[in-house]
């Protein structure tokens, strides 16, 4: 039941977030991509906002 690409790329972020390992956050960008198409509209919008919380990881890691 529901999306497992969905799943998949909420994990992958989440993942991401607690390790801002950049391997970790590249892996979880490609997550997010896979699972779009494939997405409700709703579902397509919490992606962009997992997508932001990425840029966001990436961006302190990057300043760091």
């Amino acid at each position: 039941m529901g999306n497992k690409l969905f799943q998949m790329a909420k994990e992958a972020v989440y993942w991401a977030e607690t390790t801002s390992n950049l391997d970790d956050i590249e892996k979880a960008k490609n997550q997010i991509s896979s699972a779009f198409a494939n997405s409700t509209a709703a579902e397509q919008m919490q992606l962009q906002e997992l997508q932001q919380r990425l840029d966001g990881v990436q961006n302190s890691s990057n300043g760091s």
